[in-house]
């Protein structure tokens, strides 16, 4: 490329050659055009290797960025149940230290499925996992709740009669609908 450019330009000098009319046919001038083409063709070549340069670093740090996401978005996944996990490892214990004991009574044994229990709940609270348990007499809700029968009642249509089975509830996210009974139209 840079053989055409300098034929080019000695192409143009001799264009530009004029006659010295002190002499008549003397040696042509050459005009001073080629030195300041070249010193900013070398500028031009220097800023495109700096601009190649820019360009392949730009897309070898999207490149890092995009498989250091990739990465984390994989661990996210595989590690997500971590904390609820570690949560529920002391209820497993509270089970397993009831099962060992040879002679339990009923006070003891109601005693240790009640802190059990609280573990449990705790462990549900700290990695947001709530109950949706309405209340008799609550307008259903198909968002949360799961009519399974409708029965005649008191109470106006469509509320809560009875609650069948709780529901549940992660991170503002149905887990499982409360099952319910609702109030038949009068």
């Amino acid at each position: 490329m840079q053989d055409q450019v300098k034929q080019d330009t000695q192409q143009e000098a001799k264009q530009n050659e004029t006659v010295n009319p002190v002499q008549g046919d003397a040696e042509p001038v050459m005009v001073a055009v080629d030195s300041d083409f070249e010193e900013k063709l070398l500028q031009t070549e220097a800023k495109l290797a700096e601009l190649q340069d820019a360009f392949l670093r730009a897309k070898a740090d999207g490149e890092n960025i995009r498989r250091r996401a990739q990465d984390d978005i994989s661990k996210a996944h595989k590690f997500a149940v971590e904390s609820f996990a570690e949560s529920l490892i002391p209820v497993k214990d509270s089970l397993e230290m009831a099962l060992k004991i040879e002679t339990v009574s009923v006070e003891a044994l109601r005693e240790g499925t009640e802190v059990t229990l609280r573990q449990l709940a705790n462990a549900f609270e700290k990695n947001r996992l709530l109950e949706i348990n309405p209340v008799p007499g609550e307008k259903l809700d198909p968002a949360k709740h799961q009519a399974v029968s409708m029965v005649p009642s008191e109470q106006d249509a469509n509320t809560v009669v009875e609650v069948l089975q709780k529901g549940y509830t992660i991170a503002d996210r149905l887990l499982r609908p409360a099952l319910v009974t609702v109030a038949q139209a009068k």
